[in-house]
C-alpha cells in the first residue's frame, strides 16, 4: 500500500500529527484528507461525519470542545484554507499529560493535520482571515455530551500566536478550571 499519510507522534499518548503526501502533474494535485485504513490503529471507529467551518476574521478562537463519554470521539482537522493554530488538551484522568495542551499550525501549504483522540478537548485560533477547516469524526454530535474548557484560562496557559479577538458567546461563557476538575474517563 501507498502511504498518503505521514503519521507524526506528539508527546501526548495517542495525539498525532498527520503530513499529507500529495499526488501530482501537469494537472494539479490530488491529496487524502483521511484513510481509515492508514489510521486504523489510532481510531476507535470509522468515519461517521464530515464538518466544516468557516472563520470570518484571523485572531478568531473557537473551542476547547469535548464529548464526554461514551459519545466520545476521535477527530482528524484539516485547514483546507487560510491558516490556524490548531490545539488539543489532554483531560483524560490519570493521563501522565493530564491538563497538558499541544499545538501545530495547520495549513493547506504544510500539509498538515491533526488527529485528536477522544478525552482530548479541542480548539483552534484562526490566523488568516476566512480560514476554512474539515472535520471527520468517529462519532455523531451529542448536544447531551458536549463539554468545554474556556480557551483562556490561565491554568491551561495555551499561548495563542495572535490577541484573541471574537469567541462565541457560548465559548466565552465556558467556566475556568476548578480544583475539583477531575477530568474525562479515558
Amino acid at each position: 500500500m501507498s502511504r498518503r499519510l505521514e503519521i507524526h507522534a506528539t508527546p501526548m499518548e495517542g495525539l498525532a500529527v498527520l503530513e499529507r503526501q500529495p499526488l501530482g502533474d501537469g494537472r494539479g494535485m490530488l491529496e487524502r484528507l483521511f484513510c481509515g485504513e492508514e489510521l486504523a490503529g489510532l481510531l476507535g471507529h470509522g468515519a461517521v461525519q464530515v464538518n466544516r467551518t468557516v472563520t470570518a476574521s484571523a485572531g478568531t478562537v473557537r473551542g476547547m470542545h469535548f464529548q464526554r463519554a461514551p459519545h466520545g470521539e476521535d477527530k482528524v482537522i484539516a485547514c483546507i484554507r487560510g491558516e490556524v493554530f490548531d490545539v488539543a488538551v489532554d483531560l483524560r484522568r490519570g493521563s501522565p499529560t493530564f491538563l497538558r495542551w499541544h499545538g501545530e499550525v495547520l495549513s493547506p501549504g504544510n500539509r498538515r493535520s491533526m488527529l485528536v483522540p477522544r478525552g482530548f478537548a479541542h480548539g483552534f485560533q484562526a490566523l488568516a482571515d476566512g480560514s476554512e477547516m474539515v472535520y471527520v469524526h468517529t462519532a455523531p454530535y451529542r448536544a447531551d455530551a458536549e463539554g468545554g474548557l474556556d480557551a483562556t484560562d490561565p491554568l491551561l496557559g495555551i499561548a495563542w500566536p495572535l490577541p484573541v479577538r471574537e469567541r462565541s458567546a457560548r465559548d466565552a461563557s465556558h467556566p475556568p478550571i476548578g480544583d475539583g476538575f477531575e477530568g474525562l474517563d479515558p
